[in-house]
């Protein structure tokens, strides 16, 4: 209970103090998340709405896919990515390994099948007779989708509130595909893995704590968001 609280306390010093490191892991984390929950966003949301309104052949193999997706090991994405990236790899001639763009396309792959799943079970749960009224009254697609995202705009930030919390809390991937190196792609969560391997629990805690407190005051943000749109 001591190594809690002066976790706590070495997380306050290092906050108060402006520490250089910590402060640059802590933007290069959000500047990941970010980034990669706002592609996963732009590429899911558009996807989802397809998936959840529409009927062809293969959909239900692709909806299937998307569900084992939600569940993909983070260590899975990182290997895929490591391969592709490799020197060896498809894409090895741009030298991404081991940069903060190689852990953002990791935390896409993780992000992605929760953004579209969600959106897309979202969409797939409007009544029919909603849609039939719609169209009765002369909307055309686009018309359709708009209004229909803005009916469901509660589970839409759910399903991004969702994608975030992958990306946020991710360390496997970014460990494989980023090398955690000292001010270039170590985040808190990579940071926090090798303190602890080092011994330095204190430091470790106090890392958690700052991760913590990023997590809940931005899903307190987009919760508020939220509840004020309901």
């Amino acid at each position: 209970m001591d190594l809690f609280f002066e976790g706590f306390q070495k997380a306050v010093e290092m906050i108060v103090q402006g520490d250089k490191e910590i402060l640059h892991i802590t933007l290069t984390t959000l500047r990941v998340c970010f980034t990669a929950i706002i592609i996963s966003t732009c590429i899911g949301l558009p996807l989802g709405v397809f998936l959840g309104l529409t009927h062809f052949p293969g959909r239900r193999i692709i909806l299937v896919l998307v569900n084992i997706g939600m569940g993909l090991p983070p260590v899975v994405a990182g290997l895929y990515i490591t391969m592709l990236l490799w020197r060896s790899g498809p894409l090895g001639q741009f030298s991404f390994l081991y940069t903060v763009e190689a852990i953002i396309a990791a935390q896409v792959l993780v992000s992605l099948p929760i953004v579209i799943g969600l959106t897309s079970a979202a969409f797939q749960q409007i009544d029919p007779k909603m849609l039939l009224q719609i169209k009765a009254m002369g909307a055309t697609k686009l018309q359709m989708v708009i209004l229909l995202l803005k009916e469901l705009k509660l589970a839409i930030l759910a399903a991004v509130m969702a994608g975030f919390g992958r990306v946020l809390a991710e360390v496997g991937a970014a460990m494989m595909v980023g090398g955690n190196i000292k001010g270039e792609t170590r985040i808190l969560t990579t940071a926090m893995v090798m303190e602890v391997s080092k011994g330095n629990f204190e430091i470790a805690i106090a890392l958690s704590f700052i991760l913590m407190a990023l997590a809940f005051l931005i899903t307190f943000i987009l919760t508020s968001l939220q509840q004020r749109s309901a």
